[in-house]
């Protein structure tokens, strides 16, 4: 069956401190739910400035998780790497990876909103020296030996609890990208179906001597939400998939790969486009099962500041209704 994921961004455009706070308590209740009932990955992810509350935490996100589950894996998909510290994100997760039990898997990315790095003083044509920074602090401070950090001697403790460090992957749609997490050894995340791409990493990992592995999405990976009435959730809530879907294509350029990528500019069109499905656990077992071992199942269930209860039903119908199925 399909890795099953329950994504988890806490948008909500029209939030105020007390929505958005019923908001983060009731996801941390659905990812317990979710690790009861056998869900794969809880998947967060970054994004600083916006103005729909977009969740800009996503470790201390992570943590809250961990504290409320037993199994269940959390992906960070992903930091924005060049806006942190290295020695600080180190830490950070060598102390989630202590906690956990080994369950977190951190995607590093550079990002590609310039107004993400002016907010934090950090100079956009930087980034890529920074990411090798980054990564290459990472590796180094994961031993729990003394290594040169900017011209001083540091040592990062405690060490991790996974061997020989947390699962970390790059993230990219660039050769660049691909280039670096072979050179450092580390599996690689496109961005998007991007089979030339991963061409291009085997080749590199031949070149450097080095052995990896590249996680490559699917030709589609669709956001999903499961309801005994799809016409309903579209005519009641499309607005909501259909701000998110507005916002990742104000954000992106043609230089810009990724697997969310949508044109729509109605809530017909998004959901004639695909990207955003809303599907009958009936039709959500036909879709997992036909996506096989290869597919993720992505689902969204507080897409856009989605209303709570129709968050819970969705996650529920899935739990309770397509996961016993794809068992079985």
């Amino acid at each position: 069956m399909p890795i099953t994921v329950v994504r988890f961004n806490l948008v909500d455009p029209h939030g105020t401190p007390e929505t958005l706070s019923a908001r983060y308590r009731a996801a941390l209740e659905m990812a317990r739910y979710a690790d009861d009932l056998g869900v794969d990955t809880v998947q967060t992810e970054e994004h600083h400035g916006t103005a729909n509350n977009w969740l800009p935490s996503p470790f201390a996100f992570a943590g809250a998780v961990f504290g409320a589950t037993r199994r269940i894996a959390v992906t960070v998909s992903a930091i924005i790497g060049p806006l942190h510290d290295p020695l600080k994100v180190a830490e950070d997760i060598a102390v989630l990876d202590l906690l956990s039990g080994g369950r977190l898997v951190t995607v590093a990315g550079i990002g590609y909103r310039p107004e993400e790095y002016e907010q934090h003083g950090v100079e956009w044509g930087r980034r890529g020296r920074l990411q090798d920074e980054l990564l290459e602090t990472l590796l180094k401070a994961w031993t729990g030996e003394p290594f040169t950090f900017r011209g001083r001697t540091v040592r990062v403790t405690p060490r991790p609890f996974t061997r020989p460090h947390p699962l970390l992957l790059v993230g990219g749609s660039s050769e660049a990208a691909a280039r670096r997490a072979a050179r450092l050894g580390l599996p690689f995340f496109p961005s998007a179906h991007l089979p030339e791409l991963e061409e291009y990493y085997r080749a590199r990992l031949a070149e450097y001597g080095t052995e990896g592995f590249c996680m490559m999405p699917a030709a589609e990976t669709p956001l999903l939400h499961v309801a005994e009435d799809p016409d309903r959730v579209w005519a009641e809530y499309g607005d909501h998939f259909l701000h998110e879907a507005a916002t990742y294509a104000s954000w992106q350029s043609k230089d810009i790969r990724s697997a969310v990528r949508s044109a729509a500019r109605s809530v017909a069109e998004l959901r004639a486009e695909g990207v955003y499905r809303v599907l009958t656990p009936d039709e959500a077992v036909a879709y997992a099962k036909g996506a096989g071992e290869a597919g993720n199942l992505v689902l969204h269930p507080l897409c856009g500041g989605m209303p709570l209860d129709e968050g819970r039903r969705s996650l529920q119908l899935l739990c309770e209704r397509v996961l016993p199925r794809l068992k079985d």
